[in-house]
C-alpha cells in the first residue's frame, strides 16, 4: 500500500489551508462545523486509530472524555498514542453529541481529508496488482459495505469498488469499516469503468470455488444482497464461481461471502500481507 499512501501525501496540499484553520482555531466545535461538509467522518476511537495508522490527514478530533480516550490508546493503540494525544481536544458532552448523528460509545469523533479519486484509481488500475479488487455490484446495505471494506483491508486487497447508487464513503459505511477506508482504495465506478483483470463473479450457479485458483489480479464481484448480480456485471464476468453451501440454505451474508472468497484466495497462495 506504499504507493497509495505516497499518492495521498502528494494530494494533500490542496487541503493545507483547512489544516491551518484547525491549528489556528480556538474553538474545535466551530472548526468542525466549518469543515464537516466535505470531510470524512471518523466515528469512534477505532475509526480514528485506523485512520491515523494509515496516514489519513486528520483535520480535527474531539472527545467527550480525553482521559478515557487516551487510556484506550494506551491499551489498544500505543503505536499512535502520541499522535492521538496531539489531536484530541476535549469538548463538553453536549457539544460532542451535537456534532455526530449517532454518538459512539467511545465518545470520540474526527474529520479527515478524503483520499483523492485520482490516487485511488491509480491503485485500482495498476498494471501488476498483487491482490484482488473486490466489487460490490449495486449493494444496498451501508453496514454490509463497511464490513466488506474492513475485510478487504485486513486481507490486503487492492481495493473495494461499488457500482450503483450507494456511496462507499457514506458516514455509516465508514463507521462499519472502522476507519479502514484509508488502508485500501475505495471508489464508486460503473461496470464499464471496472479495473482490468479476470472477473470472477459469485453466483449460485457457478462452479465450486474450491476447484478454482483465484489469481492475484482477480476482480472479485459480488451481487446485491437482494437481487444478485446485475445483467451488466454478469455479462462482464469471465468466470462464475459459487461458495459451498448446504442444500436449502438460501444465501450467505454479503460480508461473509467476501470473507470466504478472500480467504480462499489467500489460503491458495495469495500474495503475502504486509
Amino acid at each position: 500500500m506504499k504507493d497509495l499512501a505516497d499518492d495521498r501525501d502528494r494530494g494533500r496540499t490542496d487541503d493545507r489551508d483547512r489544516t491551518d484553520d484547525r491549528d489556528r482555531a480556538k474553538d474545535p466545535v466551530d472548526t468542525w462545523r466549518r469543515l464537516a461538509g466535505d470531510s470524512v467522518l471518523l466515528d469512534g476511537f477505532h475509526a480514528l486509530k485506523h485512520a491515523v495508522r494509515f496516514r489519513a490527514e486528520v483535520l480535527v478530533a474531539v472527545t467527550g472524555d480525553r482521559r478515557a480516550a487516551l487510556a484506550l490508546a494506551d491499551e489498544l493503540a500505543p503505536d499512535v498514542r502520541d499522535t492521538l494525544d496531539g489531536l484530541l481536544v476535549e469538548v463538553p458532552e453536549a457539544a460532542y453529541r451535537s456534532l455526530v448523528p449517532r454518538p459512539h460509545p467511545t465518545a470520540v469523533a474526527a474529520l479527515a481529508v478524503r483520499p483523492s479519486r485520482e490516487a485511488s484509481l491509480r491503485a485500482l488500475t495498476a498494471t501488476h496488482r498483487t491482490a484482488p479488487v473486490v466489487v460490490l455490484d449495486q449493494p444496498r446495505n451501508l453496514g454490509n459495505a463497511g464490513a466488506v471494506i474492513r475485510l478487504a483491508a485486513g486481507f490486503g486487497a487492492t481495493g473495494v469498488v461499488t457500482t450503483g447508487t450507494l456511496d462507499p464513503w457514506h458516514p455509516t459505511v465508514v463507521r462499519g469499516g472502522a476507519g479502514l477506508h484509508f488502508a485500501t482504495a475505495v471508489e464508486r465506478l460503473t461496470v464499464a469503468e471496472l479495473p482490468s483483470g479476470p472477473v470472477f463473479a459469485l453466483d449460485p450457479e457457478g462452479e465450486d470455488i474450491r476447484g478454482t485458483k483465484l489469481p492475484d489480479d482477480a476482480v472479485l464481484a459480488f451481487g446485491s444482497e437482494r437481487s444478485g448480480l446485475s445483467p451488466e456485471l454478469r455479462a462482464r464476468a469471465d468466470h462464475l464461481v459459487s461458495l459451498p453451501m448446504r442444500p436449502q440454505v438460501s444465501s450467505y451474508n454479503l460480508a461473509t461471502s467476501v470473507a470466504m472468497t478472500l480467504f480462499h484466495w489467500s489460503a491458495a497462495g495469495g500474495a503475502p500481507i504486509g
